[in-house]
This record gives structure tokens, sequence and C-alpha cells, in this order.
């Protein structure tokens, strides 16, 4: 009997671990589920991080950057832009090639060295959005006595950083009129951006090279205790420069873009661009254009430069070809959208 209840007493132990380890194994299976589908709903939830290049410390790009990625993540939640410090337009490009940030600001002389030289790229930049057109001109301080550009020659100018896109742009505009920033000039080229316009405050260079609206440079000198005064290329020295370097184009700071700058200064250049990488998602890509399209307003808002970047300004001066697929789907259901409202 003290045999049979003892085999008895072990086969109940038995069933009790069996039973045990049973609902053990469920609550894990459970627990694990849950966590699964937690982190999937996170992970769906979770906005998309973009990484976009920018430039150098006290630039242009740095601030339309910074700028816009505030507006897009502020106009689509599903969105997360990080605005990124570079070296500027040529860091930029081998950053989207080698597919280490999403998308760039490129200058426009640099963005047309690969959109119009696809052995350039061979991996096929695309471009996102216009920003806004980038006239360049130098700045001096307002008591000097250089009004024109070979008043320069010979003396110390900065035509900026190493990467920055626009030295390519100084380079086709001297060049057009039979200068060389590195022959006639005692060239200085920066660290970064904000060593500029502090170097013509100080004396230290004669003038600085610069190009665009509300260029921080700029704004900077204008602001200084002297005043600034521009100089860009004479009428006569834009048609030679477009004559020898035809895919740049006429373009014009309005008057008063800077302070005590009351007359319009008419010159040359191009429209820098937003680049995306190649392989960058066509949906990322058309929600991204579709909240700068939303958020241009806010942008406009905050910089003047900023009214520039607008859906319209991109279609008009941007080849079909080099958009973005994203890009080119979103202007088309814009289009057929402003149809039917019309």
């Amino acid at each position: 009997m003290k045999k049979i209840l003892f085999i008895c007493s072990q086969n109940r132990l038995r069933s009790l671990i069996r039973c045990q380890n049973h609902w053990l194994i469920v609550t894990l299976v459970v627990m694990l589920t849950t966590m699964f589908w937690s982190l999937t709903i996170s992970a769906i939830n979770s906005p998309t991080q973009v990484v976009l290049g920018t430039a150098t410390q006290g630039g242009g790009f740095q601030l339309f950057g910074q700028n816009l990625a505030e507006v897009v993540n502020a106009a689509n939640s599903s969105l997360k832009v990080k605005a990124i410090a570079t070296r500027g337009s040529t860091e930029n490009i081998s950053l989207l090639e080698t597919g280490k940030i999403d998308i760039g600001l490129v200058e426009g002389n640099a963005a047309h060295q690969v959109l119009a030289n696809p052995e350039k790229s061979p991996t096929g930049l695309k471009v996102l959005f216009v920003m806004y057109p980038n006239p360049g001109m130098f700045v001096v301080q307002a008591d000097s006595s250089d009004r024109r550009i070979t008043d320069l020659t010979g003396k110390p100018v900065a035509f900026g950083t190493r990467n920055s896109g626009l030295r390519i742009l100084a380079t086709n505009v001297l060049d057009g009129i039979d200068l060389s920033p590195e022959q006639d000039f005692t060239p200085i080229i920066l660290e970064k951006a904000s060593d500029g316009p502090r170097l013509v405050l100080s004396g230290e260079v004669a003038a600085l090279w610069g190009a665009g609206i509300g260029w921080p440079g700029f704004v900077k000198v204008a602001n200084g205790p002297m005043g600034a005064r521009f100089i860009a290329p004479s009428s006569t020295e834009i048609q030679q420069i477009l004559a020898k370097y035809p895919h740049l184009k006429t373009m014009s700071v309005p008057a008063n873009t800077y302070k005590g700058q009351d007359q319009t200064i008419d010159s040359v250049g191009l429209w820098s661009l937003i680049l995306a990488r190649p392989d960058l998602p066509e949906e990322i890509a058309y929600r991204l254009v579709g909240a700068i399209h939303q958020g241009q307003a806010a942008l406009a808002e905050r910089l003047a430069q900023g009214q520039y970047t607008t859906l319209e300004n991109t279609v008009e001066n941007v080849y079909p070809e080099n958009l973005h697929p994203g890009a080119s789907r979103y202007f088309r259901e814009s289009a057929s959208s402003s149809r039917l409202t019309n």
C-alpha cells in the first residue's frame, strides 16, 4: 500500500510539474508575442529618419537646412529630418553617392556638374526641390574705394570654403571676364563660412565672394559699423560670362535685400538644389516633397530666401528627367488637383 501511495504521489508530482511547465511556456509565448507586436507597432508609428547634409557653420546652407528640417518635421509628423553640418556642396555630393546622407543641399554649379554629366555621378543623383537663386557677387565695406571687380585684382579676397560650390561659380564668373581667382587675386580659402565676414570687417581681406538672397556673410557685413557695398559684374561683363558659360542664368538681388542696398543688383548664377541619394525610396521622397510644399509659407516667414522654395520654381527650373520619381509623382498629383479645383 505504501508503495502504491508513493507511486501515486510521484505521478501527481510529475503531472504538477508538467502543468507548471506548460503554463510557463504559455506565459513566455504570450510575453514574447506581446513584445513582438509592441516593437512592430512602435516601429510603424516611429517617424522615418532622414539625414540632411548642409554645410559649414555660419553659411547660408546651414541656416537654410536647419530651418527646412524644422519646417518639414512640423508639416509631417511621419518624418524626422536631422540637419547635420558638412564641408559643403562637394562633400554633400560624395555623401549622397555613398548613401551616408539621404538628402543634401548643393549649390547650382556643383549640381550642374553631376546632373548635366551623368558619367561624373554614375549613381544617378536626383532633385527633390529647388532652394533659391544664387546670383554671385563680392561684398566690401562701404568705405572701400573698390567699385568694380577689376579694382579687387591683386588684393586678398575670401572665396569661401574648400568644398563650397560658390567657388565653382566664382571661377566661372571670373574666367568669363578673363580673370582667375588664383592668378589675379590673393585667394583666401576659409575653414568655415563664418570666417568670411569677420575677415572683411577686420580689414584682413578686401572683399568676400558670395551669392544668394539673405546670405549670412552678406548680412553680417551689411550690418557692420561701416555698412556694405556690393560688386557684381557689369552688364557688359554679364554678357561675356554667359557667352562662355551658357548654363548660367541672369539673376537679380532685389533692392533692400540687404541693409543699405537701395537698388537691384544684376548678376549671374544658378538655383541651389536639394538633391537625394539615388536609392532613396519613392514613398519617402514623396512625403518629403509634400512636407516642403506644405511648409513653404512657414519657411518664407523664417527666411527671406524661403519665398523661392516653391513647387512652381522647381517645375520651372529643373528638367523632368532630373527629378526624383517621388517628386515627379507629387508634382503630377498637385497639377491634377490644381486643374480640378480651378
